[in-house]
């Protein structure tokens, strides 16, 4: 398997630390509202490779965190905590919004087929080990303390930036006129671990006490603080979205490995954004998008999904109601071939007497920096030529050939079910009539099947039915 590490910057071998096994974080969701279309890209990018290794015989460790506290709207550590800015919005309590959007965040992802992780870990249930890294930092010199935070001293460290390929002086600094810069902060590209409840954050709902004194942590030492606690270091892969790298990912390569004196990760692997109307969607937007909005306009969840496979993850990727509309089509088309397991018949040709090569290309696509666009137009291929073809194939070899694209792709095309018997025997009723060249009737037979949502295509080997 092959896959582009963004820290060396280019595609290479993939090589886990222990055979036959894969350890694997991906940073969750900030849960103060729903997340958009472009935040899932992230959750189908991470649940792709997942699936691409298992399906390689890997057996994964999969935690993912979810941020319930210290994610502050500026990466510079300036403004609110994102937890609090919803808090404020809706009028509950921090807490209340955290859970609410944690539940919205997981139906979403079930909606979209999205495997669970093996373990999920709130922020806010791993304190403990965040304030041991600190103290670990704090004797090793790589932190100091202000009156409003305890900051990662980042000048300790040549290598600081090696993520992203920028130099320390090279780095733009961010600023935001509504907030006030700690006035004692070294370097502008110094990151909190620890904020205290004062001045700006003297009302902050989340609040721990610490050596140091009452306060929260910052972003970025949630990741590094969960992954020491339950992966230990260095993990195999690590992944994120493109606007992680340099800064939240930076910062937690930094924390961890001069806290541990190891690598964080091995490969660290990176999706691009998601795009409407040539703009990268956020939550504040006005035009954001969540998967009620896709639903809600009558499509199926698992049509946006085939939309974000249909690109390349490191591609950028334009979404459009018409590209949706597209990929739903598509969708039918995979489904209506699904069908055909229902509809073998002896006189056809075998389309699959080259099943096993088809699959190990497939797979090879797959396992190629996890190209779904190329799997996916042979798919398609195949998924186009049974609509003039009913398949003479072994069943159970067919339904093996299914449960590998669901396997690759997560869309569940072995969950349909056959029509009933009397729509079968409606099917049949209407070939008689054909015979018979009794049209009226044949056409009168054909618009029953269509109110109940099938619709059929004549063929030479017999009519195909198919679901509108």
């Amino acid at each position: 398997m092959k896959l582009y590490n963004t820290l060396t910057r280019k595609v290479e071998k993939f090589n886990p630390l222990k055979n036959g096994a894969v350890t694997l974080y991906t940073c969750g969701p900030t849960v103060y509202h729903f997340a958009h279309i472009g935040n899932l890209r992230n959750v189908i990018f991470n649940d792709t490779l997942r699936r691409a290794l298992e399906i390689s015989g890997y057996k994964v460790t999969h935690v993912m965190n979810i941020t319930d506290v210290g994610h502050l709207v500026s990466d510079a550590d300036e403004g609110d905590d994102k937890l609090e800015k919803g808090a404020k919005r809706e009028g509950k309590t921090v807490w209340e919004v955290a859970d609410f959007y944690i539940d919205a965040f997981l139906k979403h992802t079930n909606a979209l087929n999205v495997l669970p992780p093996t373990k999920i870990v709130r922020a806010t249930d791993a304190i403990d080990s965040q304030q041991e890294i600190i103290k670990i930092l704090l004797k090793k010199g790589f932190v100091y303390q202000t009156q409003q935070a305890i900051y990662f001293d980042v000048t300790k460290l040549d290598d600081y930036g090696k993520l992203s390929g920028q130099k320390l002086s090279e780095k733009a600094v961010a600023v935001r006129r509504e907030v006030v810069t700690d006035k004692d902060k070294k370097h502008p590209q110094d990151f909190a671990l620890w904020f205290f409840t004062v001045g700006h954050f003297s009302d902050h709902q989340m609040r721990w006490d610490s050596p140091w004194g009452e306060g929260f942590p910052g972003w970025h030492l949630e990741c590094s603080a969960i992954i020491h606690q339950e992966l230990g270091e260095p993990i195999d892969i690590h992944t994120g979205g493109v606007d992680h790298i340099g800064t939240h990912h930076t910062n937690e390569i930094a924390q961890s490995e001069a806290a541990f004196e190891k690598p964080l990760a091995n490969y660290w692997l990176h999706n691009e954004f998601l795009h409407q109307d040539g703009g990268k969607m956020s939550k504040s937007g006005e035009t954001t998008i969540t998967l009620d909005d896709v639903v809600n306009r009558g499509y199926d969840p698992l049509a946006l999904r085939l939309f974000y496979l249909q690109s390349h993850y490191r591609s950028h990727a334009n979404f459009t109601w018409e590209n949706l509309t597209a990929a739903q089509n598509r969708l039918k088309d995979y489904r209506a071939m699904a069908d055909m397991r229902f509809q073998i018949k002896p006189a056809a040709g075998d389309i699959f007497t080259s099943f096993e090569d088809f699959q190990k290309l497939t797979l090879e696509k797959i396992q190629n920096d996890l190209n779904t666009p190329e799997a996916m137009a042979s798919i398609s291929q195949l998924a186009n030529d049974t609509k003039e073809v009913v398949f003479s194939t072994n069943e159970k070899e067919f339904n093996k050939f299914l449960q590998f694209i669901d396997g690759i792709l997560g869309l569940n095309l072995l969950d349909s079910k056959d029509i009933s018997d009397q729509q079968k025997d409606i099917i049949t009723d209407r070939e008689k009539a054909r015979k018979k060249k009794d049209w009226a009737k044949s056409d009168k037979l054909r618009d029953r099947l269509k109110e109940q949502g099938i619709g059929l295509r004549d063929s030479e080997h017999g009519p195909i039915w198919y679901r509108i």
